[in-house]
This record gives C-alpha cells, structure tokens and sequence, in this order.
C-alpha cells in the first residue's frame, strides 16, 4: 500500500513539475516529497508523543533535569523515524532499507569521535543516575565553580559567578572531585575569627553565635556554632559555623560581610582584640673597619 501511494505521489509531482518546464523533474520531486513528509511526520509524532510524555513525568514526579535528556531523546527517535518515513514515500527505498542506510551512515559517524563522545555519554548517564548535582545547583571542581545550567548527553553548561558560560564535558566532572555545597536550599559558611591570647574565649564566642542570631538571612536550624579550630602564633581561632537559606553567591557574599562585620564591632565594644601578625628580629649589629692600605697618605 505505501509503495503504491509512494509511486503515485512522485509520479503525480514529477508530471506537474515537468509540466511546469522545471528541469530534472523527478529528483527535484522526490526530494521535496522528502522534504515534505518528513516535517509533516515530525510535527504529528510531537504533537501525539509529548503530551503523552509530560503526563508520564508528572505521573512520576521527575525532576527537570531527568526530564530534558529523555525528551531530547524523543526528539531523536522522532527526527530518525521521520527521516526514515519521508525516505520511503519519496521512493528512495522501502522503509526497513531506509532504516538500514541511516544506521550505517549513523555508525560510520559516530565510529569518528567514538573515545570520547561515548565517554562523555556515559558519564551523563552516571551524572542522571547517581545526581552528585543538578539543574541549579552551585558546584565547584578543579578551581572553577559556577550554578549548573543545563545537563546534556556530552556536556554540562555552567555558569559562574561572573556571569560566564562554561561548557564542561561530563566525564570533566566525574572523573574528578566535584564539591556542592548548597544542601537543598540551604549553604553552609565558615569563618574564622582570631582573638588575642589574654582575651576570654567564651565571651568571644558568645558574641560570635548572638551576632549570628540576630542576622535575618541567617537560620536558627541548624543554628550557628562555634569552635576552637587554631592555636596560632598570634591568635586563637575561633571557627563559625552558620547557614543561610538563599545559597546565590551575591545572597551569600552579602550575608558574610554584613555579619564580620557585626562581630568586628562587637568585639571592639567589648575590648576583644584581633590581632595581626607579627615578627620578632633577633641578632646583633656590628661594624667592620677596613684594612689600612699601605703607602697611603694619613
């Protein structure tokens, strides 16, 4: 049946085309009828294939950055099947052929990047899996750092703090150790303040944890804490622990300063030193007096 509509179709077009004084009429018709059939079949297979997709996601209550690599996997199969489909009707060969050639042509392309385009797929599909990030994530490795914008089947797209795009191939990021430091919606910071040996300890510290207390963006639970972290040369350290619940760097970077901040000029209301460093030089000083040379004048 597909061959014969096949064969009536591009008969039917390469007559009006010949009528028209259009040179080459039947390859001209055939690759318009391929042309032509294969946005039809893709338009139809979308319109009938997402929808049925966005309610299975939902259905199962997947996250954004599961879904975008299966329907960019939809999209292929669906841009395959119609290639295939406009292949027959334009009379290049029945449909199993069709399919036969693309693969061919589709291993013979993939064979010339094989290493690493295969290697960065499978560390996407460990990335979709295991979940070490996702979309909207912050995440740090190698010394870059950045909020996850996309996860593709080859490459990640992140961007930093200023405002620049990265593209990092996937097994970039598995391969190696990638930090994420925002738990949920939550970041925790660290801060260490340093006080002067004669200085009480447990009064800093009390400062230390009220000045957290008393900071709107920072949360009660978990609530702040403080530690005996250092025993330098010229301090003791105290360590800060505390969470903020909005992890975007200008939120954090804000809260941070506004809060060193407040400690500092609590600890100088209070007469609490931070004290910087300092070096002691030790040894003598002397002075040599040259040799006379002699036959000089005196």
């Amino acid at each position: 049946m597909t061959s014969v509509i096949t064969l009536q179709t591009s008969t039917a077009l390469g007559d009006l085309l010949s009528n028209a004084g259009i040179p080459y009429p039947e390859p001209i018709g055939a690759a318009l009828t391929f042309v032509v059939v294969f946005f039809i079949a893709f338009s139809v297979g979308k319109a009938v294939v997402f929808p049925i997709l966005d309610r299975a996601f939902d259905a199962r209550g997947l996250e954004n950055h599961a879904t975008r690599p299966l329907k960019k996997i939809t999209n292929i199969a669906l841009g395959f099947a119609a290639i295939s489909v406009a292949f027959g009707f334009a009379g290049f060969g029945n449909f199993l052929s069709s399919l036969a050639t693309i693969a061919a042509a589709a291993t013979l392309a993939i064979g010339f990047a094989l290493q690493d385009v295969i290697k960065n797929f499978v560390a996407g599909v460990f990335i979709f899996t295991d979940k070490p990030f996702k979309i909207g994530d912050w995440v740090e490795w190698d010394g870059y750092s950045g909020i996850v914008e996309d996860i593709g089947f080859r490459v990640t797209r992140v961007r930093t703090f200023d405002n620049e795009l990265l593209t990092v191939p996937n097994s970039k990021l598995t391969d190696g150790v990638v930090k994420n430091p925002v738990d949920g919606e939550r970041l925790r910071l660290k801060f260490v303040f340093g006080i002067d040996y004669d200085d009480d300890i447990d009064k800093a510290t009390d400062i230390i944890v009220e000045e957290a207390n008393k900071h709107p963006s920072i949360l009660e639970d978990p609530g702040p804490s403080v530690r005996l972290t250092e025993l330098a040369d010229s301090y003791v350290g105290l360590q800060s622990r505390i969470w903020i619940a909005q992890p975007r760097r200008s939120d954090f970077v804000k809260t941070r300063a506004e809060y060193v901040k407040n400690v500092k000029q609590r600890f100088d209301e209070e007469d609490i030193t931070i004290p910087f460093p300092q070096r002691t030089l030790s040894g003598g000083l002397g002075t040599t007096v040259p040799p006379e040379i002699p036959g000089s004048a005196d």
